[in-house]
């Protein structure tokens, strides 16, 4: 028996820059039911052949090598993770993986409603939301989609679950939607909500508006601010980059994410999984290693483990992005945040 528990024991995750690597976001789809204009071009984009998608059965696979290299943490995104069917029963299958202490989901909310208590029931805890206005208007113009009624919904379905912490996820974008920083702000004045407002990232499908939408967390800092004084505090339990502050006596807190402006490279404990079986080892870069191949051929557990700590050494220090420059690697702003 001791044998047998010594050969279960692997090294923890750690990069060749002393990062522990203990959160594994999963991209469940790469398919999505809105075409928000930061994201992807009105028309979509090429979808994945789905005899290329991992199954649930391989994701559970992959989580379970991850959590013997020291992986606690899951979150699972798209695409729209929620518009593939039975969500739940991949839910389910990571939940009863020993060691996976969180389950998370991004989702804009459009179909959640209709799905909470059933991911709840199998084992998610907690949700990010993506919500970039109030108004229905323009929700319709960033989203190119109608649904604004349908993600409020989720919002309060959320909160009816008891899924705690609930980030409410903003890209902010100038000559869109900056004037309503502070109105979404205020949101967390009376509910328990995290609203944190993401800079816009610099992606192939987004080149013309991101030079002239870009607005720095700190510019946005200034915009919540003109709705009440704001303090710095710790935020919520997680695996995000954002610096949290709130309004006094708030329920909730707003934070800022800011790839750009201030990076939180030297903080990175994560690596992705794409809807097609890459490991990802930086959101904006070039270095994965292939785990559907191995795994369809077979690959034991053991196996995947060692590829997982293998991975480690083409883990880059940091993303070299900057302002005006554009990549091809991130396919959904669900990838951002924790």
């Amino acid at each position: 028996m001791a044998l047998e528990l010594i050969d279960l024991i692997a090294a923890p995750l750690a990069d060749q820059f002393n990062r522990p690597i203990n959160y594994l976001r999963i991209s469940v789809t790469d398919k999505c039911n809105l075409r928000c204009v930061y994201c992807m071009p009105a028309e979509g984009l090429p979808w994945l052949p789905k005899s290329d998608v991992l199954s649930f059965e391989e994701i559970v696979q992959i989580v379970r090598a991850a959590a013997r290299v020291d992986v606690r943490s899951i979150r699972l995104t798209g695409g729209e993770p929620l518009v593939r069917r039975d969500l739940w029963k991949l839910v389910e299958g990571i939940a009863s993986v020993s060691g996976i202490e969180d389950i998370a989901l991004s989702t804009n909310g459009m179909l959640l409603t209709d799905q909470i208590e059933r991911l709840r029931d199998a084992g998610l805890t907690r949700i990010n939301i993506s919500l970039d206005t109030l108004r229905e208007d323009r929700f319709f113009e960033i989203a190119r989609r109608p649904g604004l009624d349908r993600v409020l919904a989720g919002i309060d379905a959320t909160i009816a679950a008891e899924l705690a912490p609930l980030k409410i996820n903003c890209v902010v974008m100038r000559g869109h939607n900056e004037d309503e920083v502070a109105d979404l702000a205020r949101l967390t004045i009376d509910r328990p909500l995290f609203v944190r407002f993401i800079e816009v990232m610099p992606v192939a499908e987004n080149v013309e508006m991101q030079a002239a939408g870009y607005i720095s967390s700190d510019e946005i800092l200034e915009l919540a601010a003109s709705a009440g004084e704001l303090r710095s505090v710790s935020g919520p339990g997680g695996n995000g980059p954002a610096r949290y502050f709130a309004f006094e006596g708030a329920a909730g807190a707003i934070g800022v994410i800011s790839p750009l402006s201030h990076d939180y490279c030297d903080r990175c404990n994560r690596v992705r999984l794409t809807a097609d079986g890459r490991l990802r080892l930086c959101l904006f870069g070039d270095q994965h290693i292939d785990l559907r191949t191995p795994l369809r051929a077979g690959a034991s557990e053991e196996d995947l483990v060692a590829l997982l700590q293998g991975s480690m050494a083409i883990k880059p220090e940091r993303h070299h992005l900057k302002l005006g420059e554009t990549s091809s690697r991130m396919r959904a702003f669900s990838e951002i945040g924790g």
